[in-house]
């Protein structure tokens, strides 16, 4: 499992990958691979698009700045 991350990393991202946002790309590694076999891979696209449009926009000073105090929370918007 390491190899193959590592493998990744190097491959997709060039080595050039921030300790500051390794859970990111870890999260995106663990997303692809726990797909990686799936059989329908055409609905990946569609998940995604749902997951976008349940989920409210979240401000630039926010995934830049996590630690610090959000100013307003972003709001779930429903899915119809």
């Amino acid at each position: 499992m390491i190899a193959l991350l590592k493998r990744w990393l190097m491959g997709t991202h060039q080595g050039a990958v921030s300790h500051k946002h390794l859970d990111y790309y870890l999260d995106e590694f663990t997303f692809r691979f726990n797909r990686r076999r799936s059989k329908s891979r055409g609905k990946l696209f569609f998940r995604l698009v749902q997951q976008v449009v349940a989920v409210g926009p979240v401000p630039l000073d926010r995934i830049l700045h996590p630690e610090a105090k959000a100013k307003t929370k972003p709001q779930s918007v429903g899915v119809t």
